[in-house]
């Protein structure tokens, strides 16, 4: 990143004084770069499309998405125990890895599979983006063209890739030592658990929900979608729906997320474990009623 920081620091060819990093800034753009292991790496630039502009070969682009609908796991908070003295450290001293995945459906117990995981790190209340994971996963089965229309993830892309059983046990590398985020995180988890065992590893680290922790800070809201809540703290929403695009949104709404919970008084993990396990509990009991 050292490399590609130099580069976006060096002024442009014909454009004066301008540097590639203040054009990148104008226009909305995000650039990093990542390891994808076995010797290779990375560079990314995402540039937003013009308002009204549509790309010709880009489905997901032309489509309207609504986020996964909300997925209740009644061990998100049981099966992830940590001693107390994880559970009193502050927030601002922890490290945290935000991640999504994109699957090949919704349904895991049905057969669906992981695809694709991506993640980014954030420590300090920084979003590290020179930090990053993304691996395309084989998931051994088809992907049908409506999941296809979403992340753009097709089945000849995933050719010759690695199994989750490869994948996971780097992923697992990559977070230990750190408390996992994600937005709607207990989907993801569940399509992680499936693969732990044959994969030979357990995540065993507490996790924070997004959806849980907005939801507790923001009862009166009925909207919890990662979209609403990039919206209202003004983040910009780069790589909708793909693993790390998503991972990237998710750890910038979090910092945001951090800075509420502290002027609440919630400080501590176990704080915001507590905070999340009873708007959890809310949630489910809400969803009993529901049609």
């Amino acid at each position: 990143m050292s490399v590609v920081d130099g580069w976006l620091d060096e002024p442009l060819d014909g454009t004066g004084t301008a540097t590639a990093r203040e054009v990148a800034d104008r226009h909305g753009a995000e650039v990093w770069c990542g390891d994808r292991g076995g010797g290779t790496a990375y560079l990314r630039l995402l540039i937003p499309l013009a308002p009204g502009a549509e790309h010709p070969t880009d489905r997901a682009a032309q489509i309207h998405v609504a986020s996964r609908p909300e997925f209740y796991d009644f061990d998100l908070f049981t099966a992830r125990a940590q001693p107390a003295d994880l559970s009193d450290r502050r927030l601002d001293e922890l490290t945290f890895t935000v991640f999504d995945t994109e699957t090949t459906g919704l349904d895991p117990a049905g057969g669906d599979r992981v695809i694709s995981i991506g993640a980014v790190r954030v420590v300090n209340g920084r979003v590290l983006r020179q930090e990053t994971f993304e691996r395309l996963v084989q998931p051994g089965r088809p992907v049908p063209a409506a999941s296809t229309a979403i992340h753009g993830i097709t089945a000849e892309m995933l050719a010759g890739h690695p199994t989750i059983d490869e994948v996971l046990p780097t992923f697992a590398r990559f977070c230990e030592e750190t408390v996992l985020v994600g937005h709607n995180v207990s989907f993801d988890l569940q399509f992680l658990k499936l693969a732990e065992q044959p994969a030979g590893v357990e995540l065993t680290q507490p996790a924070l929900d997004t959806l849980l922790l907005h939801a507790a800070l923001h009862p009166e809201q009925q909207d919890h979608t990662l979209e609403a809540m990039a919206s209202r703290f003004g983040v910009s929403v780069v790589g909708r729906h793909t693993a790390l695009g998503d991972a990237l949104v998710t750890a910038e709404v979090f910092i945001a997320l951090l800075t509420l919970l502290r002027q609440q008084g919630i400080e501590t993990l176990g704080a915001a474990l507590a905070a999340s396990r009873t708007t959890f509990q809310a949630r489910v009991d809400e969803s009993l009623y529901r049609t």
